[in-house]
């Protein structure tokens, strides 16, 4: 029998995230062995009179191909995905790993041409810019070991946050939205931080249910060649199968010249060389939603921790850009609130938030105690 909840969320997603028009074109792509989830997406997107299409994934089928496959058959690969993406309107990611850490041993040679000559040219240059899409998780054992918690409060916790009032949410960001949109200078302080840089005239865009899901941030991005200083992250990151902590960035003139993560410092490195703009910051993000309060070693969680920020290193998003390009595109977080050090974030010289709480009159109805979803 299906969890309700899960009909909820496909119905919230196919109505109030996507937006699905009659003949749209909807590919739902499945990872791990999901099936109920995804009936019920091909379900709501017929409800919503769209046409779905879907596909079946697999971690460790993608690391058993990409152990021997060549560039050449990497970029045909690319090539057939780009080609499906570019017919479809709308795309739902439904994202399910039973071991996070299935990339993991990979060379570093496949995973820079996967990211290049298939994850570019699906993704970053079609997918994001061409579609109307939404990424999520789908609740397993492994995320709920992963969050440390039981597999019954995990999932209770995950659908606590996807299937949030996210229209209310959205209209609790408006005025950090628009006054994102006014700044020039940002300035954040904290431990094993300082760091200055611009976000003038980039723009800034509110992310409330319709990409990402969970959802809760606003996001913009620093002035290409603006960032000075340094950054540390205080929780750890799991990126093409292995996890990365203590990751320490210095930046000059906007380009990452010293990174560190301790053991894993030469693979850091090896990441943020795998092409020019994968050494600039392409996002920097407020996370806000008031239900995910720790890390669950979750990206689509973590960047949405209220009382974090995200500065990413990597491709920057079109709708708040600043012109850089980059295969990679990898969040990374630090909470500011005092439980993890605090901290301190400046707008043109005004404390706008410090220990993870907006301090200014306009802001305060997206600190936790004032929102109620």
């Amino acid at each position: 029998m299906t969890d309700p909840r899960f009909t909820t969320l496909a119905h919230n997603l196919s109505n109030y995230s996507l937006e699905i028009q009659p003949g749209d074109k909807v590919l739902i792509e499945a990872s791990g062995r999901e099936t109920e989830f995804t009936r019920e997406l091909i379900k709501a997107v017929y409800q919503a009179k769209g046409k779905p299409f879907f596909s079946l994934n697999s971690g460790p089928l993608l690391r058993q191909w990409l152990l021997e496959a060549d560039e050449e058959m990497i970029a045909a690969m690319g090539s057939w995905e780009a080609a499906r993406m570019k017919e479809m309107d709308c795309y739902i990611g439904v994202r399910l790993s039973d071991n996070i850490y299935d990339m993991a041993g990979l060379p570093q040679e496949q995973l820079k041409s996967y990211n290049l000559l298939w994850q570019k040219p699906v993704h970053h240059e079609l997918r994001v810019p061409h579609t109307r899409w939404v990424v999520l998780r789908y609740p397993n054992h492994s995320m709920a070991q992963e969050a440390q918690m039981s597999s019954e409060q995990f999932a209770d916790f995950y659908f606590d946050v996807c299937n949030l009032d996210y229209a209310r949410l959205s209209r609790a960001m408006d005025p950090l939205y628009y006054l994102l949109q006014r700044v020039d200078r940002i300035e954040i302080l904290a431990p094993g931080t300082e760091l200055t840089f611009s976000i003038k005239e980039i723009g800034a865009v509110k992310c409330d249910g319709h990409r990402n899901i969970p959802d809760g941030e606003v996001y913009t991005a620093p002035v290409k060649d603006s960032l000075e200083g340094y950054i540390t992250y205080n929780i750890p990151s799991t990126h093409q199968g292995e996890v990365f902590s203590d990751i320490r960035l210095e930046f000059s003139q906007g380009k990452i010249i010293k990174a560190g993560a301790g053991s894993k410092t030469a693979k850091l490195n090896a990441i943020l060389d795998t092409d020019p703009g994968a050494r600039y910051i392409g996002e920097f993000a407020f996370g806000l939603n008031p239900q995910i309060l720790t890390p669950s070693n979750d990206i689509l969680f973590d960047e949405k921790i209220c009382g974090s920020i995200h500065l990413t290193p990597g491709a920057c998003y079109e709708d708040a850009s600043n012109g850089n390009l980059s295969a990679i595109h990898w969040d990374l977080v630090t909470i500011l609130r005092e439980e993890y050090g605090g901290g301190e974030i400046y707008c043109d010289g005004v404390l706008i938030q410090k220990n993870g709480l907006f301090c200014v009159p306009e802001l305060e109805s997206l600190n936790p105690q004032r929102l109620q979803l």
